[in-house]
């Protein structure tokens, strides 16, 4: 399972700066990761480095 780095603006409703995330899918080139909410969103790759893959 890939994991990323989140680069962007923390938000408590979405993904925060620096936190990492397990990508669950991929789907046309954007990450499925589940945020701060506890569900599962499409984000686009360029806000993430990946840590692992």
């Amino acid at each position: 399972m890939m994991r990323v780095k989140y680069l962007g603006e923390s938000s408590m409703l979405a993904l925060l700066n620096g936190k990492i995330y397990n990508v669950i899918s991929i789907e046309e080139d954007w990450y499925r990761i589940i945020d701060e909410t506890d569900e599962d969103y499409l984000y686009p790759p360029e806000e993430f480095e990946v840590v692992e893959e």
